[in-house]
């Protein structure tokens, strides 16, 4: 594309594309953890169970716009322009938007119709119901963006799409914690004036509160509303302003774009799969928040005791003489763990999304030397920057809890459960760059049959194990865990399979043991200091992971873990090789 000023622009390389996704992941998780640590703090475990309540049934409708929709666009572009179709393409840009929009728009009203009979069959019931309902409107805004992001991706200039989200979190923050805090103020305020809860009278001031935290939650989720809102609209102006890059000399040079009839039944046939495995992927979270909300607060009614041995000095009080309540606590709990594990499979996100436009050009052009080095520096990329962090969130899960949500009755519930992710986190890593590669060499359907079976063994596990007391809600984690271990394994056979490429086992073993060194680091430093200074945490966290990164990066040169080909790919990786290679030869 050319640039307003007349200068062509340089497409991203896959890991030029990745970095520059990964830094605006990484503000964004920054930004997010400036949110939902301090909200965790205004509405407490209750409150954060009826947020992710809501936030789990809106993430598969919102995994289309986000991961679905704009994945199936991009492999579109990116197909076409590594054979020079740019009339497709910008028919593809103009069909994107409208259709997208219209499904949005189906995604609310089906959100809004929904919402009363999902609450009702979990345990925050209609305290969850205005938090569901002031996410609704973030799915037409979020699927309009997602028609923009999708053709940004396919051309490989992933700003865009970097940026939007950073406005997106910015405005969740702002506005969502802001509105959060006076919906907590105007409750009480309200309640201790007129015995009402803005709209609702509550029979008892017990139910007051949980109406107070309610509408607390339905303000920070229209935080997430309003980030959707943002994001779209700096898209839409970014679109307009850069309106004048399109090349006309290469336009009129192209082969005419298809009949729009045919563009367009093309796309939907390209989203569909995609969008309906980005909905099977999402759907544990909507798995976690009915089942295993419904099987704790079975076991709080059968096996009241032995659920207060357990956690008697993990619950308030006040939670304990309603099961509903103390499942939906317990809930906050696991959701708060799931929070910090979802950053691991955020960065691979980003890996994913840049991979998608690299493999389908070296798939279009041909030539399997081409295809398999593309493909194997996905996979060990991927690998490097998120088995360490996985491991090291196991290693860590105490004091990473402490340190992000306090010392609180719940640490430890938390940290049990995050112990159990950060090995899961592993292999859900790897799942959506595995998923990126297969569409991109035109298997679209595949990973949509096996992520449908992989939730198929996360809802029995997860059922079964939730349901003994002595596992309760870390049975969810272990659902994850081996959902996705099956998912590895199960999407590296068909990568194979239909690509007729083998990949070594050396590269993930190789990340893998540098991990469990840095993990083991970690522990060792983190427990000396903190038995050396005492009080405090944060100096030996920080110098746990110090150490740990600097023993895994040496364990990875010793071992060959990283390639010349992906320290080229950095910006300067021409000089850091060539230091390398002189180190080498002294």
């Amino acid at each position: 594309m050319k640039k307003s000023g007349g200068k062509e622009r340089k497409a991203q390389s896959f890991l030029q594309g990745a970095l520059v996704l990964t830094a605006g992941m990484a503000v964004v998780k920054v930004i997010g953890a400036l949110f939902k640590i301090p909200l965790k703090r205004v509405i407490g475990e209750y409150g954060m169970g009826i947020f992710n309540s809501a936030y789990s049934f809106y993430g598969p409708v919102f995994s289309l716009a986000t991961a679905g929709l704009p994945v199936a666009v991009a492999r579109l572009v990116a197909e076409n322009s590594a054979v020079g179709r740019w009339n497709d393409i910008r028919r593809i840009r103009r069909l994107a938007l409208p259709l997208f929009l219209l499904l949005g728009a189906a995604g609310m009203l089906l959100i809004t119709l929904f919402a009363p009979l999902y609450c009702g069959n979990t345990a925050g019931g209609s305290f969850a119901l205005p938090a569901m309902l002031s996410l609704a409107p973030a799915i037409l805004f979020a699927c309009g963006a997602s028609a923009f992001r999708g053709y940004y991706t396919g051309l490989q200039n992933m700003i865009p799409t970097a940026v939007s989200e950073v406005i997106e979190a910015l405005a969740k923050l702002l506005l969502g914690l802001s509105t959060a805090c006076w919906a907590i103020s105007q409750g009480q305020k309200q309640f201790a004036q007129q015995g009402r809860v803005f709209f609702v009278t509550p029979a008892s001031q017990e139910e007051a509160v949980f109406w107070i935290l309610s509408f607390a939650a339905a303000g920070a989720v229209l935080g997430v509303t309003m980030g959707s809102v943002f994001s779209f609209l700096y898209l839409a102006l970014y679109r307009w302003f850069h309106r004048g890059e399109e090349d006309p000399a290469r336009l009129s040079g192209a082969p005419a774009a298809l009949p729009q009839k045919e563009l367009k039944k093309k796309l939907l046939l390209t989203a569909l799969p995609i969008a309906l495995g980005s909905v099977a992927s999402n759907a544990a979270g909507l798995i976690d928040a009915a089942l295993l909300q419904r099987q704790t607060a079975k076991l709080l009614e059968t096996e009241p005791a032995a659920m207060k041995l357990l956690y008697g000095a993990n619950v308030p009080a006040l939670y304990w003489r309603d099961p509903g309540s103390a499942a939906t606590f317990l809930y906050g709990c696991y959701t708060l763990a799931m929070t910090v594990y979802l950053l691991v499979p955020a960065v691979t996100q980003a890996f994913g999304v840049s991979a998608l436009p690299s493999v389908t050009r070296a798939w279009a052009k041909g030539g399997k030397k081409v295809q398999k080095q593309s493909m194997e520096t996905v996979m060990r990329l991927s690998a490097l920057f998120c088995f360490p962090m996985g491991i090291g969130l196991s290693a860590l899960s105490g004091p990473i809890t402490r340190v992000l949500y306090g010392e609180g009755d719940s640490a430890s519930v938390i940290a049990g459960v995050l112990f159990l992710l950060g090995f899961a986190s592993l292999p859900t890593a790897m799942s959506t760059p595995f998923a990126s590669m297969l569409q991109a060499v035109g298997r679209v359907d595949l990973p949509v049959k096996l992520l449908f079976g992989a939730m198929g063994i996360k809802l029995v596990v997860s059922f079964v194990l939730s349901g003994v007391v002595q596992v309760n809600i870390l049975g969810a984690a272990l659902g994850t865990l081996f959902c996705y271990l099956f998912l590895f394994f199960s999407q590296l056979r068909c990568l194979q399979r239909e690509t007729g490429l083998s990949f070594s086992p050396m590269l993930f073993l190789k990340p893998l043991i540098a991990s469990l060194l840095c993990g083991l680091t970690a522990k060792t430093v983190y427990d000396f200091l903190s038995r050396l200074i005492g009080g405090g945490m944060l100096l030996p966290l920080a110098a746990g992971v110090g150490s740990a990164a600097m023993i895994y990066l040496a364990f990875l040169f010793l071992m060959g873990g990283i390639e010349k080909s992906d320290l080229l790919m950095l910006p300067k990786g021409q000089k850091i090789a060539k230091i390398l290679e002189k180190q080498d030869e002294m």
